[in-house]
């Protein structure tokens, strides 16, 4: 109680002291979240791509824009080492952009129920079922687009003018299936076809259509290996195996999470700077006080653990105020973002004990001077001092 009557002596200077470490820690933790849901995104994206070649006509990884043959499928699941094959439609949900996203952008995602048994990469469902392969108008929603879809196990929702119910609502995954509508590929061929040009929706059956073939490889075959073979076998196809999802995007999304960690922690260590400043002062405020206590019998070290023990409460106090903050940001954010499916932050327990315990620290840490400079103080020249 001593110790935070002392802190509070100047109330406006040691409230703008806790402030300003508030501040920093508020950045750290808006933008650690930020930075967690990006690292999470690209550990999750890797798990997602670990056993699988994505084979598509224009090399993009998820097979957005020119279509090709399904009878491909026949053709690349006869190359040795491969177990199953599966075709997919991917297009995107909106047709325009819908702001900024972390992670794929929302997907429709036509499935034909052929990687069931064979895709290492386990979905669970918070409500309802998969996609059976007899199914036709269903339609299973990732959990980011339940909101902005208003999807209701049981009902129904329009997707590109038609309607679709709703079977199933997946589990979080914090991967591509979170972002993604899927629906039985033979409706998503429909809904693909209708997308393409006038002229080559005369010479192409809906049927015949596939954006991207996934390949699954033999127990104990290599996936990149496999994605050599038959990148060699059908050079007029883009073959991608599990590292192009790390070159193409963890490198890029890594380094922009560094840096946003690295903007936050330039924000907390300011504040840092300000406990620096507001020690200092109530050191030289309070010589005379540490000359008393010095004479009576005060240690240096029972001196020093004082005003360390001020500068961390200091740095306690601004580190809750900066986590409630940033919680409470993040959440609201999420909250607008869930509406149309593009949540952004993700506060994680750890960031939130990290952030508490830097700010302790950073205001231990800012204390160590002034305390050792108040602790070597003469008794004598102390109680001189005015």
């Amino acid at each position: 109680m001593r110790t935070i009557k002392s802190v509070f002596r100047k109330k406006l200077r040691s409230f703008l002291t806790i402030f300003g470490i508030a501040i920093g820690v508020f950045a750290l933790v808006v933008m650690g979240g930020m930075a967690e849901k990006v690292t999470l995104l690209l550990d999750g994206g890797v798990d997602y791509f670990a056993n699988k070649v994505i084979i598509s006509d224009n090399g993009a990884l998820y097979g957005l824009g020119t279509p090709m043959p399904i009878n491909k499928l026949d053709d690349l699941e006869k190359v040795p080492g491969v177990a199953r094959g599966s075709a997919a439609i991917s297009m995107l949900l909106d047709d325009t952009a819908n702001g900024p996203s972390m992670g794929p952008p929302p997907l429709i995602m036509g499935v034909d129920g052929r990687a069931r048994g064979y895709d290492k990469f386990k979905m669970t469902y918070k409500e309802g079922r998969e996609i059976r392969q007899d199914d036709r108008g269903v339609a299973v929603v990732g959990c980011d687009l339940v909101e902005k879809l208003h999807a209701e196990v049981g009902k129904s929702l329009t997707i590109k003018g038609q309607r679709f119910e709703v079977v199933g609502i997946l589990d979080k995954t914090l991967t591509a299936p979170d972002n993604q509508v899927m629906i039985p590929l033979a409706d998503a061929q429909v809904l693909f076809h209708k997308t393409l040009p006038e002229a080559m929706r005369g010479s192409i059956k809906a049927t015949d259509l596939a954006s991207t073939i996934t390949l699954y490889p033999d127990e104990g075959v290599d996936a990149e290996k496999l994605a050599k073979t038959v990148g060699k076998r059908f050079p007029e196809l883009q073959s991608h195996g599990p590292k192009a999802f790390e070159e193409t995007i963890v490198e890029s999304m890594s380094m922009i999470s560094s840096i946003i960690v690295a903007i936050a922690m330039i924000s907390l260590l300011v504040g840092g700077l300000s406990v620096v400043n507001t020690m200092m002062m109530s050191v030289s405020e309070r010589t005379r006080e540490v000359g008393i206590r010095r004479a009576i019998g005060a240690s240096a070290g029972r001196v020093l653990s004082q005003f360390l023990a001020e500068s961390a409460v200091v740095g306690a106090i601004g580190g809750a105020l900066g986590l409630v903050l940033g919680v409470l940001v993040a959440t609201v954010a999420n909250a607008a973002g869930n509406a149309s499916g593009t949540p952004l932050f993700l506060v994680t327990s750890r960031l939130a004990v990290g952030s508490l315990g830097f700010a302790l620290c950073l205001g231990v840490f800012a204390g160590l001077y002034p305390a050792w400079h108040a602790a070597r103080l003469r008794p004598v020249q102390a109680l001189r001092s005015e």
